[in-house]
């Protein structure tokens, strides 16, 4: 029984293990081996807080959490679950959903700005060096001070070419620092390559209001956010870089509410791995930052993946709330890990955890919460409860009518192209552009050679011209003849150069 009002009951054992949704902006950290019960704890986690109005964002990369918007069915394992741990009061019921997809096909689009990503997220998406990344921040701030929003790819694909103009490059080495067309090729095939895999999607209007992810439905449930990354996770800079700009949107935009009876906010990070791995310093630093105080704007960040390890220590000790399923431990390596990670909680002389992290079966947990104060509990083994909505994804024809209903449907579907980089500078361009020279006159069109007519008869034809001798007649003729074939060769020549031929060059 729950006796700690305002929380609920996430897992159980002899006693409920109670989650406190006061310390909700504490953050919390999901781990696990594949197969073990993480998806179905992070549902668990997002129904709970659904119904205490709260809104969670949870990107859905294996394509199951859709089936938090239908009701469950009664089934076996479910029922065996219920029993062993004396749970009678549990509804089956759906939960508001609204489906986001950054390709725009399985949700609405998700779209931000190449300005509001900044360089440093887009160094981090790009993979550039230090050198690469500062030329791209002198770019952003020429951009800034010339007034030329960057909005999609074709923008910062427009100032490219232009800062690549010699007399250009010159002027913003001098105003700004050393830009070389080095870096700026190196920018230039990284920007190819993040459209050849789709990331073009990503940039553009109208981008993302953080508050249209604060949604509740009539029952004033909390609305659950899906982001379908089942494709978004084969681009792990693209779905890292996105996923991180939505941390810092909601640090930037959300006002200061300090410590709520319950969070505004729950964001999800699956696969947290991929947002730490090869991170620059830099880049680690600011989400250090982020993290440590988004809490004071209402907002809990909870990071799903297979291992504790995989979440640098300066951020991990920012994660109060705490569920730990199996962890595997076939090799030296692996055991270091289980007992890295089981030194990570408060221990429980009743529970050995190193031990108990590669015993504990499906949906079995190590679980340690934060008490009212906020100090971590002592870790308890229990399991996690069964979801009331549906384990598994719905079909995409529900998913479509869902979509399809939602009101913020008209707000992003269609997008949006203004004037911007790319508008600004083709015109600076043309301008700067000179004159056509105009082209001579085309002579007119020779007139096909027709059939010479007969010879009129040697007394009807006209006399030689007065001056012209036989042997005149024939030395001109002959200078036509070469004329004519000198012609020929130079108009051959011409053409040729014009058109290419082998050596056709661009």
């Amino acid at each position: 029984m729950n006796s700690d009002p305002g929380s609920f009951v996430l897992a159980q054992n002899e006693n409920p293990v109670l989650f406190r949704p006061r310390m909700g902006n504490r953050h919390g950290l999901i781990t696990g081996a594949t197969g073990t019960g993480k998806t179905v704890t992070l549902q668990v986690l997002a129904e709970n807080f659904s119904r205490l109005g709260v809104p969670v964002f949870l990107p859905d990369v294996k394509g199951d959490l859709s089936g938090l918007a239908r009701p469950g069915t009664p089934a076996p394992a479910i029922d065996r679950r219920r029993e062993m741990l004396g749970v009678a009061d549990h509804p089956f019921e759906g939960y508001p959903l609204l489906f986001w997809d950054l390709f725009g096909r399985a949700g609405l689009p998700l779209r931000t700005t190449v300005s509001d990503m900044g360089p440093l997220l887009l160094s981090r998406l790009f993979d550039l060096n230090e050198t690469q990344s500062g030329v791209l921040s002198v770019l952003f701030r020429m951009a800034d001070d010339e007034g030329l929003l960057l909005l999609d790819l074709k923008d910062l694909r427009a100032l490219l070419s232009f800062v690549q103009e010699k007399d250009t490059m010159k002027e913003v080495s001098a105003r700004y620092g050393l830009v070389s067309a080095a870096s700026l090729g190196a920018i230039q095939r990284a920007l190819l390559t993040l459209e050849e895999q789709g990331g073009e999607h990503l940039f553009g209007e109208p981008m993302l209001r953080v508050a249209d992810l604060l949604g509740n439905d009539d029952r004033g449930y909390g609305r659950i956010n899906v982001l379908a990354a089942d494709e978004l996770i084969q681009r792990p800079r693209l779905y890292a870089a996105f996923l991180l700009w939505l941390l810092s949107e909601l640090y930037e935009n959300l006002p200061e509410v300090g410590d709520l009876d319950k969070p505004r906010l729950i964001l999800c990070f699956d696969e947290a791995h991929l947002i730490f791995r090869d991170a620059p310093e830099a880049l680690m630093e600011k989400v250090e930052l982020v993290v440590r105080l988004i809490r004071s704007k209402g907002v809990g960040v909870y990071f799903i993946t297979q291992n504790p390890a995989d979440v640098p220590e300066v951020i991990l000790g920012q994660l109060g709330n705490r569920v730990m399923h199996a962890l595997r431990a076939f090799t030296p390596k692996d055991q270091k890990a289980v007992r890295a990670a089981a030194q990570t909680f408060r221990q429980n002389p009743r529970v050995d955890a190193e031990k108990v992290l590669t015993e504990l079966e499906v949906g079995e947990a190590l679980v340690s919460l934060l008490d009212p104060k906020g100090v971590p509990l002592p870790v308890e083994r229990a399991w996690v409860l069964p979801p009331r909505s549906q384990i598994g994804p719905i079909p995409s024809e529900e998913r479509r009518r869902i979509g399809a209903l939602s009101p913020l449907a008209s707000l992003y579907e269609e997008e949006v192209d203004r004037e911007s980089a790319y508008e600004k500078l083709s015109r600076r361009v043309e301008a700067s552009s000179p004159e056509p020279e105009a082209l001579p006159p085309t002579p007119p069109k020779r007139p096909e050679r027709a059939e010479p007519d007969p010879l009129p008869p040697r007394s009807e034809r006209p006399p030689l011209r007065r001056g012209d001798t036989l042997l005149e007649a024939m030395a001109k003729s002959a200078m036509r003849a070469a004329s004519s074939q000198l012609g020929r060769t130079l108009v051959r020549s011409v053409l040729g150069s014009l058109l290419g031929g082998s050596t056709r060059r661009f």
